[in-house]
């Protein structure tokens, strides 16, 4: 019954949102454009519930090329752990720097939402390279399908240690519920309007 309730939540806060949204993602294109050279949307592929791969997408945020000079900044990472966070990440643009710190970069995931690759509330989706490198125990967060926020990002986002943020995502798994994903959206609109902890 959760799962069922679940998944037509996701769907209806998806369109809603989407829709809501269209005017906002045809303004942030012609900033995108008009800021740095390269396509509006970005895509990504990440590791979905039980391991299977899917395309995510994003609203471009870095400058062109960005995913190949990645490896030359790992040493610079402001996070230990499998995840890579910089916080003056030099490849992200101008206004990269603004979409990421009101998470309107994450926006087009609704996309993702609708096709059932991802979940309005759930783990974060990982890289590849970086479940690679995951701890057995690390894997848990794979068993429930991915989401646009978590108790990871109401807590700090990106000032929370990689091993935390996984024992967040556990805890949320074992306790998941209709009642804890509607106090963790009421939670992410303050934390995403107050910028805490993104970068």
């Amino acid at each position: 019954m959760y799962g069922t309730i679940k998944r037509v939540m996701d769907i209806a806060i998806a369109l809603a949102a989407l829709v809501v949204c269209a005017p906002l993602f045809a303004l942030v294109a012609i900033v995108i454009k008009l800021d740095s050279a390269g396509r509006v949307f970005h895509s990504q592929e990440r590791i979905g519930r039980d391991g299977v791969p899917f395309r995510l997408f994003k609203l471009r945020s870095m400058a062109a090329g960005a995913e190949a000079v990645r490896g030359l900044l790992a040493a610079d990472s402001d996070i230990t752990g499998p995840v890579f966070k910089m916080r003056n990440d030099p490849r992200v643009t101008r206004i990269g720097k603004f979409l990421r710190k009101y998470s309107i970069d994450e926006l087009p995931q609704l996309v993702n939402v609708l096709a059932g690759q991802m979940s309005i509330v759930g783990p974060r989706p990982p890289l590849p390279e970086e479940v690679e490198t995951y701890e057995p125990w690390h894997m848990q967060r794979l068993s429930v399908t991915p989401g646009l926020t978590c108790i990871w990002q109401v807590s700090g986002r990106n000032h929370v240690s990689f091993e935390r943020w996984v024992r967040m995502d556990i805890e949320y798994i074992e306790n998941q519920s209709i009642w804890l994903d509607l106090k963790l959206l009421v939670l992410t609109i303050p934390a995403v309007l107050s910028g805490r902890g993104a970068y």
